[in-house]
């Protein structure tokens, strides 16, 4: 079995050694690719001298570098991991062996702070918000889906069609799963802080804001009938309550003194009406690329 340990790099230089090393170790069999975006500092030289096949990708984004390696590393399992040694290398070997054993497309490292400082301030309430609202907009329960540690089967990988560009990936990826109905497998995992002289390039407001962004954008296009007819039917209400009046007064008097109010409900109501039915449009065009989706994904070969 062909396992790929994908390691995406940008400044790095002072835990990519470790890393690579790490992961070598816990996965002797395994082919270790480091894909460093712009780095400015020496990660690919040392990733290179460590025993990593290096590739460099110029889009600056972990999105563009996750698109260049489902699309350029051939391999039967994918382990996905940071380059920043925050991740527990020895659970690599149970990440594999979940994806394996429990038919999974999919093996998610949740991960359990080993440190107070191992997470910047706000960010274990961020990532909870962000998970518990993605569970809830898609109702299906999940515990981490903004950890960068993965297990892939190849059938997942050759089927995820990455629109991301940035940090918000990790988000796209548990959308694709839960979407096709992949099954996901999770497995806790110790994560630390990072090395003294690494720095986050995690910005907390500005990438938690595209995450959230993108968690919607996702909704609407995976989800059109329900995003569409929901906000079809709260303008149908608001159009109901606002005409209500005028209807008792027309009734009573026969006269329609709060024209401009009759007017705005119906504006209104024309476009809850507009909004159900691209909801329907589009719920049509979504079924056609799930099929496309599922037809890529059923091309490839379960792992065995």
């Amino acid at each position: 079995m062909r396992i790929a340990v994908l390691i995406p790099c940008y400044n790095e230089a002072v835990a990519i050694a470790k890393v690579v090393e790490d992961f070598r170790a816990a996965l002797p069999h395994a082919e270790v690719w480091v894909f460093d975006n712009n780095s400015r500092d020496s990660t690919a030289e040392i990733a290179t001298a460590s025993g990593a096949h290096v590739r460099h990708v110029t889009l600056q984004g972990k999105g563009h570098v996750v698109r260049r390696q489902f699309a350029d590393v051939d391999a039967d399992v994918y382990v996905m991991v940071d380059g920043d040694d925050t991740y527990h290398a020895a659970s690599a070997p149970q990440l594999v062996r979940c994806l394996l054993e429990g038919g999974h497309d999919m093996v998610v490292g949740v991960r359990k702070a080993q440190v107070e400082d191992a997470y910047r301030a706000g960010h274990v309430w961020g990532n909870r918000m962000l998970t518990g609202f993605l569970s809830w907009l898609f109702g299906r329960n999940c515990r981490d889906i903004l950890t960068g540690y993965r297990a892939f089967s190849r059938r997942f990988v050759k089927s995820f069609p990455v629109l991301s560009s940035g940090f918000d990936i990790e988000t796209e990826l548990t959308v694709h799963a839960l979407e096709m109905k992949m099954s996901v497998g999770e497995v806790e995992t110790p994560y630390k802080e990072r090395p003294e002289g690494s720095f986050s390039k995690l910005s907390t407001y500005k990438d938690g804001f595209r995450i959230l962004r993108t968690m919607l954008r996702l909704f609407s296009a995976e989800r059109p009938l329900v995003f569409f007819g929901g906000l079809g039917a709260g303008l149908a209400v608001v159009a109901v309550v606002l005409v209500v009046p005028v209807v008792f007064e027309f009734l009573a008097t026969g006269l329609v003194p709060r024209l401009p109010t009759a007017l705005f409900a119906t504006g209104v109501m024309l476009a809850g009406l507009l909004s159900g039915t691209v909801g329907l449009i589009l719920d049509t065009v979504t079924r056609g690329r799930h099929e496309t989706k599922m037809l890529a994904y059923l091309n490839q070969s379960a792992p065995r």
